[in-house]
């Protein structure tokens, strides 16, 4: 990705060093392949941590701290500075977007931090990965879940970069009333449709990365020969059923909560190439219909 020129956010918060963190069980405080898939197949830590769903009631909400009155800490170092690039051109292309939709766009934080993190929803620890917290409106990210990543057999600038757009594409459905409407159905819902719920939540995720690298590359060229593949490359390693057939040897599709590699490459295929809202309604193309939460 030609990223090095780009503006900086002001956004990006690094809590590393902050005396929340704790060894993991895996040690050293990176995240253990074991503890990501163990995350992505259950939706929960090895130590209980938050589900990465758009229904705060379904996690542990203490009570906010609020925003701090100071300024957010320096972000240093190439990674750091090449999330930020990527988080202010989502900030850059996301209002240009949700405009003519009525809908004002409201940047997100982006707290960086290491082996756990505090947030309003609740106690994280690294192993459940990058997450989005609707009440407090933040992305959580370890740095530490890219080298999984490249474990995994996603490497490069984009797949990182889709991580963050996905991310961020969870603040977009926030701000669209989409994750309220999808709280409302999932309160009534069996288990077996609320994890389809879920599946539908994340690859509208992935659709709406796809979107915003869409137009940033109409912007300011910011792909370059290979990236797309990359992006392409690290949805299909974390569909749901590579992930259980690398943990257990078998796949159980009723159980799926972010969806097949083959519908995560799909989905964010799609926004690429189209770079539309109405192009990521994956609900609709389910025939779910999503009513305004009361």
């Amino acid at each position: 990705m030609d990223w090095s020129g780009g503006r900086r956010s002001d956004n990006v918060e690094d809590d590393r060093g902050s005396g929340m963190g704790r060894p993991l069980l895996f040690g050293g405080g990176a995240i253990s392949v074991i503890g990501l898939l163990f995350y992505l197949l259950t939706g929960q830590s090895l130590t209980g941590g938050p589900v990465n769903a758009p229904d705060p009631s379904q996690v542990s909400s203490p009570s906010a701290s609020g925003p701090s009155s100071g300024p957010a800490p320096t972000v240093r170092g190439s990674t750091e500075d090449f999330i930020s690039v990527v988080l202010a051109s989502t900030e850059d292309t996301w209002p240009r977007i949700l405009s003519p939709k009525g809908v004002r766009y409201v940047r997100p934080k982006l707290v960086l931090f290491s082996d756990a993190v505090e947030s309003a929803c609740g106690f994280a620890e690294s192993a459940v990965g990058p997450f989005y917290c609707p009440p407090d409106s933040k992305v959580y990210l370890d740095l530490s879940f890219f080298h999984q990543l490249q474990r995994l057999g996603a490497p490069g600038d984009f797949a990182e970069a889709y991580v963050v757009a996905h991310e961020v594409g969870h603040h977009v459905q926030n701000l669209m009333g989409i994750s309220d409407a999808v709280v409302t159905l999932r309160r009534r819902a069996d288990r077996g449709q609320s994890n389809a719920l879920s599946v539908l939540t994340e690859l509208q995720a992935d659709c709406f990365a796809g979107v915003w690298a869409h137009h940033a590359n109409d912007g300011r060229h910011l792909l370059e020969a290979g990236d797309v593949e990359q992006g392409l490359q690290a949805a299909a390693a974390i569909g749901d059923d590579r992930l259980q057939r690398r943990a257990q040897g078998r796949v159980a599709p009723e159980s799926f909560t972010h969806g097949s590699s083959q519908q995560r490459v799909e989905w964010l295929r799609r926004g690429l190439q189209q770079g539309t809202l109405d192009a990521c309604d994956t609900f609709g193309s389910a025939g779910v219909h999503l009513s305004p939460a009361p």
